[in-house]
C-alpha cells in the first residue's frame, strides 16, 4: 500500500509535465494563440498590400490609354514636350510625388515557449518535493509511533 501511495508522486510528475507542456510548449496554447494574432497581422497587411495594388492598377491603366493623363504625370515628373520649354532653377529639384505606399513589410516574430527541457525539469523537481515530502510525514509518523 505504501509503494502505490509513493507511486502517486510520480503520477503528480508526469501531470505537471503534461500540463505544462500543454500550455506553455511549443505546441501548446500559448505558442498556437501567439501564431494567431501573428496571422491576424499578416491578413491585414495583405489586405492593405490588395489596395495598394490596386490603386497602382489604376495608375497604370490610365497612364497607359490616357495620353492627358499621361501628359500631366509627366509634366509632373519634369518632362516637356518638344513645343515647350522650362526654366529650371539650379538647386531646387524636381517635384516628385509618389502615387502610392509601396506598403510595408511584416515579419512574423517567432512564439515564445517554455523549452521542452525546462518543463521536464520543473515537472520532475515537483514530483521529487512530493516524493520527499510523502517521505519525510512516513518517517515522522514512524518516529511518533515508537516513542
Amino acid at each position: 500500500m505504501r509503494a502505490v501511495k509513493y507511486l502517486f508522486s510520480i503520477w503528480a510528475g508526469v501531470l505537471i509535465y503534461a500540463l505544462l507542456s500543454v500550455m506553455f510548449g511549443a505546441n501548446g496554447f500559448s505558442a498556437f494563440r501567439q501564431l494567431e494574432n501573428e496571422r491576424e497581422k499578416q491578413a491585414a497587411n495583405i489586405e492593405s498590400l490588395i489596395v495598394i495594388n490596386q490603386e497602382l492598377e489604376e495608375v497604370t491603366n490610365s497612364l497607359l490609354y490616357d495620353k492627358s493623363t499621361l501628359a500631366v504625370h509627366a509634366k509632373g515628373q519634369g518632362y516637356a514636350t518638344e513645343q515647350e520649354r522650362f526654366v529650371r532653377i539650379v538647386g531646387l529639384g524636381v517635384n516628385q510625388k509618389a502615387t502610392a505606399s509601396p506598403g510595408r513589410v511584416i515579419i512574423a516574430a517567432e512564439p515564445q515557449y517554455t523549452p521542452e527541457m525546462t518543463i521536464m525539469i520543473i515537472a520532475f523537481c515537483a514530483g521529487a518535493s512530493i516524493f520527499i515530502c510523502m517521505l519525510v510525514f512516513d518517517v515522522l509518523k514512524r518516529f511518533r509511533e515508537s516513542v
